[in-house]
């Protein structure tokens, strides 16, 4: 049987409600990756003429998480970024994606921003799905055509980001 749009909200809003901690939040990955698996899903809500880059499926009105669609067509290396003072969880459904979680060398003041250096590389393939918290400093490569579901624990349009940039030489010196 195909999973909804409305039977995955649900299934996150009793998850969400039964415990809203990290273990919550892990419980929601199990969730989520049985949705990754279902093709009916993925053919009606992950569309590139819909979801390029993103699209917000469902905001949910009382616990404010958001199931949003993304479909990358080509590579996209993105920067390291935490979703400010959201949560997230990425789950895949097409294509492979190397994930970098990145460590915190010096906390960021003002303008001046928090330089984080690589701590940890994977590969999340087609069925995975993983929690950061508020906070994690991680970062996407892909690069070919992929598919993924992303639980925002809220609206990211609404969100201030982290000002994060790389530890390197041009901002050691900064």
């Amino acid at each position: 049987m195909a999973i909804t749009l409305e039977q995955l909200s649900a299934d996150i809003s009793a998850a969400l409600k039964a415990d809203a901690g990290p273990a919550g939040k892990q419980a929601i990955c199990g969730i989520v990756s049985k949705v990754l698996r279902d093709q009916d899903f993925i053919a009606k809500h992950l569309k590139a003429e819909d979801c390029k880059p993103r699209k917000v499926l469902y905001e949910d009105p009382e616990l404010g998480f958001c199931i949003c669609g993304h479909v990358y067509e080509k590579p996209a290396h993105g920067a390291p970024h935490d979703h400010g003072s959201s949560w997230a969880i990425y789950g895949l459904a097409v294509g492979d994606t190397e994930m970098t979680d990145w460590r915190i060398v010096k906390k960021g003041d003002g303008a001046a921003p928090t330089l984080v250096e690589p701590e940890t590389t994977y590969v999340m393939r087609p069925g995975d799905a993983h929690f950061y918290d508020v906070g994690v400093v991680h970062s996407p490569k892909r690069d070919g055509l992929t598919k993924l579901v992303r639980i925002e624990g809220a609206n990211l349009d609404r969100i201030k980001r982290s000002n994060i940039k790389a530890a390197g030489a041009d901002s050691k010196a900064a």
